[in-house]
């Protein structure tokens, strides 16, 4: 009697861990999962149709930025950054893509209150977007309360409170102003994020810079010396952090770009500038295709082994610098 109940100890102290350890498994591989894209101008019109509002200037991309919110909080698995409990804690790559998305909406959430929404800068700010970017730039890790994702969705409700007034004939206060300095302003913004990851994914496998910090001006100074030639080099334990975080960074830009496009119309038209824009969207698209890998490869640049980081930093360098020609077209063309 004691040996058989023994032995049947003996194996759910084995079934336990095992089912526990499968399910484990079995939740990260489930749950590492990139949300598919969407179609802004759909989502827009669906969303004016559904709550009883007119497609005016800059709904399309302010339905985008909202949509992109929900997306991030409700996709497979909810939002993972601030999780602490397994399998969600032992996962990395999606939560780096969240902080992609999740930097490209501060930014135009940002650029919404300071520029899009105010005629010029003695204006007063609107005061739902004042609400909703200091709440996009909760910590995205934050898992003690008052949660990450409560505070998201309250950005996501002021950012509906300025769409519904912007939609209203009756409410002259909340605008959007579809202009080609407006643009360009969001745009610099968004080639210096670009900027940084293109530099970041190119040191994968390490990088000898000579310093050009102060090139171009005779009377430039620095806080502290550097030296002439840099060493730079992305440690291993980032190279698939840095990798995701440029995936969702391009997965928020073509939504946002593709609402803008609507939006900004007649600004392009006037510059010529479709093309240009269209351009810009095809090379961030790129950056989304499958990965047909167990893991990110970091080989060398022209070793046997492919090296995802490069690749990637490929297309994003290419959208940077259409960008930075789509800007002086815009100043300039």
């Amino acid at each position: 009697m004691i040996s058989q109940l023994s032995k049947r100890a003996r194996i759910l102290w084995i079934a336990v861990p095992s089912t526990l350890i499968l399910l484990c498994l079995f939740g990260m591989y489930f749950f590492n999962h990139e949300p598919p894209p969407f179609n802004p101008v759909s989502r827009a019109t669906i969303h004016a149709q559904a709550h009883g509002h007119q497609l005016v200037t800059g709904y399309t991309t302010t339905a985008t930025l909202i949509e992109t919110v929900n997306v991030l909080l409700n996709k497979r698995g909810g939002y993972m950054a601030n999780d602490i409990l397994p399998p969600w804690v032992l996962l990395d790559n999606v939560p780096n893509w969240e902080f992609g998305v999740l930097t490209q909406g501060r930014d135009l959430a940002r650029a919404m209150r300071n520029d899009f929404s105010r005629s010029q800068t003695q204006s007063t700010e609107d005061i739902d977007l004042a609400e909703a970017d200091p709440l996009f730039h909760y910590d995205n890790a934050r898992w003690i309360p008052p949660d990450t994702e409560g505070r998201y969705r309250k950005g996501a409700d002021a950012l509906e409170l300025y769409l519904t007034r912007l939609s209203l004939p009756s409410e002259p206060g909340a605008q959007f102003y579809a202009r080609a300095d407006n643009l360009t302003d969001w745009l610099a913004i968004v080639e210096k994020r670009l900027g940084s990851l293109s530099q970041r994914l190119s040191a994968s496998v390490g990088q000898v810079r000579l310093n050009t910090d102060l090139s171009g001006d005779a009377q430039a100074r620095q806080s502290t010396d550097s030296p002439a030639v840099l060493k730079v080099k992305t440690p291993w334990t980032q190279i698939d952090d840095v990798f995701y975080e440029a995936r969702g960074t391009a997965w928020a830009l073509v939504h946002f770009l593709h609402a803008m496009e609507t939006d900004f119309e007649d600004v392009l038209r006037k510059k010529n500038a479709q093309i240009s824009f269209r351009q810009i969207i095809r090379e961030l698209e790129s950056t989304q295709h499958p990965l047909h890998s167990p893991m990110v490869l970091n080989g060398s640049q022209f070793g046997l082994f492919a090296n995802h980081s490069l690749i990637m930093a490929n297309y994003i360098a290419r959208a940077n610098a259409a960008i930075i020609d789509l800007r002086n077209l815009l100043q300039e063309g």
